[in-house]
This record gives structure tokens, sequence and C-alpha cells, in this order.
């Protein structure tokens, strides 16, 4: 399940697209332009946004978590953030199934908010520059995706 907010993060887990093509996935995003422009032909479940600062947009969210990682029970759960990704997180590591958390490539001097906020429901968090690495212990760099 490939879970994140439309525009740049959306953008970043879509270049993930030689790992994800040969695979069954589910697409978590917001109903926005360029999210149906992109995911075009893919199984795309819509959330609520928007998710900043925003407690009944995340409730909602939580219990389509729920409801989605129940019933699909992905292999994993891929996120590039944002405010969508906590909830899945949360109910992912509730029903033990895996995490990928890839920090996004425009934070090299702090960790964004949504990395704080799923790194204690994270399996594997993965960075895109060699400066990320200290900013989270344990991490796989990955190098740049975009």
């Amino acid at each position: 399940m490939l879970v994140g907010s439309s525009g740049g993060h959306l953008a970043q887990l879509y270049a993930l697209r030689p790992w994800w093509t040969d695979r069954f996935r589910t697409w978590v995003t917001f109903p926005t332009q360029d999210a149906h422009s992109l995911l075009g032909g893919e199984n795309v479940v819509y959330a609520h946004y928007p998710t900043t600062r925003n407690i009944p947009n995340l409730l909602r969210n939580a219990l389509l978590a729920v409801k989605m990682l129940r019933r699909s029970r992905p292999d994993v759960v891929i996120s590039t953030g944002a405010g969508v990704a906590l909830p899945f997180f949360i109910v992912a590591r509730l029903l033990r199934i895996p995490t990928v958390y890839v920090e996004v490539y425009d934070r090299l001097e702090t960790r964004t908010l949504t990395a704080r906020l799923c790194a204690p429901f994270t399996s594997r968090m993965l960075v895109q520059f060699e400066e990320q690495m200290r900013l989270y212990k344990g991490a796989t760099m990955v190098g740049p995706l975009l």
C-alpha cells in the first residue's frame, strides 16, 4: 500500500515505479487533479483532506486506515508523508504490518513533522541524501527519488 499526500509526496512515491510496477498495489492519496492524472488506471482510495491541524479528518483517515488495512492486509505500507501517513502507520503497527517511511528530499537540516510522528510506528526509515542520515538513527540511504 502506497500512502501519500498529493503533490510532491505523491510524485516521490510514483518515482518508485521500478519497484512497484510488477506488484499488486493500492494507493491512498487525496482526490486532486495531479492524483487523478498520475494514477489513472491504478487502484486508488481517496483519503480525507486537508490533514494539517484537522482533527475530524485525522479521525476519518484513521477509520479509513482500519477499514483498508484490515480488509487488504498489504505486505507493507510505504509513505513519503504527509499527514495522511500517520493514521495508516499507527494502524499498520497495531496489525503488525511492516511500514517504510521515505523522508522527502527537501529536508536536509531538520526532520519533517510527519517523519517525527511516524517514527515510533516505522519499521524502516529511508532517506534520500547523506545529510539526512544524521537525523535518523538506523536509516537507510536510497538516494534521490526525483
